[in-house]
């Protein structure tokens, strides 16, 4: 019987391992296991104990089942990629509305009613037109009248005038207008002035939110 547990544990008995340190001429140092240094070098010898195997281990402690292997923890899961946000698309640009659009017209400059010394009426872009110079007979000292042998004389006056209301401007620009168009077709000095006033007041309405859509 202990014939057979020595047997037995004989297998399991610890083992050494020789390592040789060798030192060769020139100074070089080798570790060998296990050989011996050749020739000429110099030789260390150290015996080291094997550590024991698994098996003799499990037979000295008595048991003869393996033992249990820790369960290898899977590797976490990757979190999801956070999603890329999708940029929105820009909003299409509002047709350009062209300039001579009525809606961006400017309204018509100020126009005037004024009335003259004598009561004629008329229509200007003047607040304060240039005074006028309104003719006078002078009187003799036997009560004739001295005017041709004195000469003329005048006296001047202000016109008066007044605003247009802002919702009869277009209508007091055309009618203005169609006076001084009256006026060029007919002859006289006047007429080439009245046709460059003409062209004048039409650009002035064709400008303005009084011109035709």
């Amino acid at each position: 019987m202990c014939l057979l547990l020595l047997l037995a544990v004989a297998p399991f008995a610890q083992a050494q391992v020789v390592i040789y340190r060798c030192t060769d001429a020139s100074g070089a140092v080798t570790m060998q296991n296990g050989t011996p240094c050749p020739k000429g070098s110099t030789e260390v010898k150290r015996a080291v104990e094997a550590a024991p195997s698994q098996s003799r281990a499990q037979f000295l402690s008595g048991s003869t089942t393996p033992a249990p292997v820790a369960p290898v923890a899977p590797p976490p899961a990757a979190a999801p990629a956070a999603a890329t946000p999708v940029a929105a698309a820009p909003a299409p640009a509002a047709p350009a509305v062209p300039a001579t659009d009525r809606g961006l017209r400017t309204p018509p400059p100020p126009l005037f009613e004024c009335r003259t010394w004598e009561g004629h009426r008329y229509l200007g872009d003047d607040a304060q037109p240039p005074p006028r110079c309104i003719p006078v007979a002078v009187t003799g000292l036997g009560g004739t009248n001295a005017t041709a042998a004195a000469g003329s004389a005048c006296q001047m006056v202000d016109d008066q005038c007044q605003a247009v209301p802002d919702a009869l401007l277009c209508q007091g620009w055309t009618q203005r207008l169609n006076d001084v168009e009256s006026q060029s077709v007919g002859g006289g000095d006047n007429r080439a002035y009245a046709q460059a006033e003409a062209r004048r007041l039409r650009a002035i309405i064709d400008g303005s939110s009084c011109a035709a859509p």
